[in-house]
């Protein structure tokens, strides 16, 4: 279920839920160094890390707990989670072949002390909850680390099985 609690719509598509939010898919982003944006094995499709991208651009950078709030964190969340749709329609050719989103891995780049990196990774797990329903419903890991590629705050990698 999505953030608000309440299963989209029946046979709604992913991409009317994602024009319901607001959200126009991007073109996947390119790989930044020598890796492949995503991979597919059997069922399974992994992406690579993605990250808060928006505009050509990084939405926020620096570190959770310093100059990166909790709020500023999740929407960079979220931004990172609509880049992964992106290499999963790339992937896919279709987001509607997206039969469970299994795992995300949610990267924080965060200040010693800083613990509420479950809290970060809450904006990417409520948008594929708002955009699948159920079939978003993931197994997550939330992991503080020093730093990310090009001083962003939070990167998100995910697993997802299709049809």
């Amino acid at each position: 279920m999505g953030a608000g609690g309440a299963e989209p719509p029946r046979g709604e598509s992913p991409h009317a839920r994602l024009a319901a939010l607001g959200i126009e898919l991007p073109e996947a982003p390119a790989p930044a160094a020598t890796y492949v944006p995503w991979v597919r094995s059997g069922a399974l499709v992994f992406t690579a890390g993605q990250l808060p991208l928006q505009g050509g651009g990084l939405l926020a950078t620096g570190k959770l707990g310093g100059q990166v709030a909790l709020a500023d964190g999740q929407a960079c969340a979220r931004a990172c989670a609509v880049n992964v749709l992106a290499q999963l329609q790339a992937a896919t050719g279709d987001l509607a072949r997206i039969r469970r989103i299994v795992k995300l891995t949610v990267f924080v780049a965060s200040e010693p002390g800083f613990v509420e990196q479950h809290l970060v990774a809450n904006g990417a797990s409520e948008l594929l909850g708002d955009v699948f329903g159920d079939v978003g419903s993931h197994a997550r890991s939330a992991v503080g680390v020093a730093s990310l590629p090009l001083d962003a705050p939070v990167e998100v990698e995910a697993v997802a099985e299709v049809g």
